[in-house]
């Protein structure tokens, strides 16, 4: 394959991209402020915001090698037809109990269909365009992000969580109706048997294991910017507009610059080592300035993290494709989406363990001084080999 994937085949990847980001952050947003009786305490709150992301670590890896095994396309379908029956099973049922049932197979279905995605977005195009196909991909989760809580927030007020959930179960819908008219089939490949012996070399080669450190990196850094953020805003004193806007820039600038990132790879102004190096400065001096008071330091921080989280993915996903044989590639996505998980649930515990000891400002310095630390390393290296 010489040319890209026409954009009627990468749509629907785009739109699935979107779907899990939309999804995840559009309910765990709402669900705090929802006062009815399936949201009894913060105990509840924090099992029900738990369950998605639990489910995407134990899953991830799971659905990604059966994707290798039956192609990627039944899996991608499978899953985004079961986003929406969860969905649609809190709608019809409304009640505590099957919350967490729709909660859990939300989770459990973005676990086939997200992995699944990314490595159609790998088989479809050539390596050559890979920054640009994951950059573009990259961007509509971003936008899934950055719409969720707010687009979520208005539909929660408007009619409720039932509401939300049948957003998501047309939306799932949707999508899929959509992928099993455009997406073409990918056979899966020939595979030499592979041992568990043969699975941990390659997992721990330097070739997936960098990228997938960087975007785990990122995911971290990501999360703690828009579950940290706000609170550094209110206590200097800033209202709910103010903090909001600062994660608005963050997710915006993330989206900006994915594409960009991608584009620069492919046409090699830009390369993975360099770009990727480049992001994790980016996104530890946006924690630095995290540290700074007012809003200039809110704000400097999220358009900082934004950029460098955004360079990051793309050039990440894009050098695991490329490194990866194209009969492991969904084992692959699943494995580095569960690095992603990792970095977004121990980010935030790491600066909330820092600050619960001193200060938040010490939690955003160490988790910048952590960023710094590999490509400084990579650097000092560079310099003894020369």
């Amino acid at each position: 394959m010489s040319r890209p994937a026409p954009a009627r085949q990468m749509g629907p990847l785009y739109a699935a991209g979107f779907t899990t980001a939309f999804g995840a952050h559009g309910i765990a947003a709402n669900l705090g402020g929802f006062s009815a009786d399936a949201v009894t305490s913060l105990l509840v709150l924090g099992g029900l915001l738990a369950l998605y992301d639990g489910a995407e670590v134990v899953l991830k890896p799971v659905f990604g090698s059966l994707a290798d095994r039956i192609g990627a396309r039944p899996v991608l379908l499978g899953g985004l037809a079961g986003f929406a029956l969860a969905s649609a099973v809190y709608v019809v049922a409304d009640s505590p109990g099957w919350l967490w049932a729709a909660r859990l197979g939300q989770g459990a279905a973005a676990s086939a269909f997200s992995p699944s995605a990314s490595a159609l977005v790998a088989r479809l195009n050539p390596a050559a365009k890979h920054g640009r196909a994951f950059g573009s991909y990259g961007f509509y989760k971003s936008i899934g992000y950055t719409l969720g809580p707010l687009l979520g927030g208005v539909l929660v007020w408007v009619g409720g969580l039932r509401l939300l959930f049948a957003v998501l179960a047309v939306l799932g819908a949707a999508v899929a109706c959509w992928a099993a008219l455009a997406v073409p089939a990918v056979p899966p490949l020939p595979k030499a048997r592979q041992t568990l012996l043969d699975l941990a070399r390659r997992l721990a080669d330097p070739a997936f294991l960098a990228p997938t450190a960087a975007l785990a990196a990122a995911t971290a850094a990501l999360s703690v910017g828009v579950g940290f953020l706000p609170v550094s805003g209110r206590a200097a004193g800033l209202g709910t507009v103010a903090t909001g806007a600062a994660v608005s820039v963050l997710a915006a600038c993330a989206a900006v610059v994915q594409p960009r990132a991608g584009r620069a790879l492919d046409a090699g102004r830009l390369t993975t080592r360099g770009g990727i190096t480049a992001g994790l400065l980016l996104t530890s001096a946006g924690l630095a300035c995290a540290t700074l008071p007012g809003l200039t330091g809110v704000l400097t921080a999220a358009a900082l993290t934004g950029a460098g989280t955004g360079l990051i993915t793309p050039l990440g996903f894009a050098a695991l494709a490329t490194s990866t044989p194209q009969e492991r590639l969904g084992q692959t996505m699943g494995a580095a989406e569960l690095g992603r998980e990792l970095g977004d649930a121990g980010g935030p515990l790491l600066v909330a363990g820092v600050a619960t000891l001193t200060t938040l400002t010490h939690g955003y310095a160490v988790l910048a001084v952590l960023l710094a630390v590999a490509p400084a390393i990579g650097f000092v290296r560079r310099r003894t080999a020369g």
